[in-house]
């Protein structure tokens, strides 16, 4: 054997007890590594830094966000790891108003909560004050006094039923312009006809019709008063066809069956 290669014990000690001090070296590192993880993990979530400090919340109107936060369920004092996405978004689908809401938890501390709501078709007349119509036909708690609705029709006459119902419907299915158009609607139901109403208009013309083909016939109003003289008002009947009286007209009609019943 070449003596050259051959490397006593007493020089190979030292190298060995140098790699156990590396390796001892390393193992604390790793413990004290892992230590100091472990007691940073606990201070995170037990200090505020691990709660929701956001809560952002989209397409609402008729809740105002602080509303929303509070329904959610979440505080300032939440986990942001403990949020309950399901459970939150169970929370608010309890209101009428939600048709459909998403929650997201976006670390370090955020939640935004997406609102759907059911849109707010009419507005029913409850002495001089107003309650919203949904959409699916729920009717809201009156809205507070002096609070007036815009851009929506009011509907006198109405209550929770099958008419409420068709008559939502029918708004739904005509063009918005021409559902703001419309100022107020009268539930003037006939023996022959439960679906009769009539429509005075934001134009000043008085509109017939029935539920029944409302929305079909409705639709045509642009056409109709574009053929009329806008300087004389009256009453345009839509229930089985199509035709215009003046008020003017109508009150010489009057006149003239009260003249007849004296004599």
């Amino acid at each position: 054997m070449d003596k050259g290669k051959i490397v006593s014990l007493e020089d190979r000690i030292p190298k060995l007890k140098e790699q156990r001090k590396r390796k001892a070296n390393k193992r604390l590192t790793i413990l004290l590594f892992c230590f100091f993880l472990l007691m940073s993990c606990i201070i995170y979530f037990q200090s505020p830094l691990s709660h929701v400090r956001n809560i952002y919340v989209k397409g609402n109107e008729v809740y105002s966000s602080e509303d929303i936060g509070e329904l959610s369920g979440l505080t300032k004092k939440t986990n942001i790891w403990k949020v309950n996405e399901k459970q939150v978004e169970t929370n608010l689908r309890k209101l009428k108003e939600i048709k459909a809401v998403s929650v997201k938890v976006q670390l370090p501390s955020t939640v935004t909560i997406k609102i759907d709501e059911h849109q707010q078709i009419a507005y029913i007349n409850k002495g001089d004050r107003f309650s919203p119509v949904l959409e699916n036909g729920e009717i809201l708690p009156e809205m507070n006094r002096g609070a007036f609705p815009v851009q929506a029709p009011i509907l006198v006459g109405f209550s929770k039923g099958k008419v409420l119902k068709r008559m939502i419907s029918e708004l739904q299915n005509l063009p918005k312009g021409i559902v703001n158009s419309i100022s107020e609607v009268q539930y003037s139901p006939k023996e022959t006809d439960e679906y009769s109403i009539k429509l005075f208009m934001n134009d000043g013309f008085e509109v017939h019709a029935t539920l029944r083909s409302f929305s079909k016939k409705m639709e045509h109003y642009p056409s109709i008063i574009s053929q009329l003289n806008p300087e004389e008002k009256g009453i345009i009947d839509l229930e089985v066809g199509s035709y215009f009286k003046a008020y003017k007209q109508e009150g010489a009609e009057e006149g003239e069956n009260a003249s007849e019943g004296e004599g």
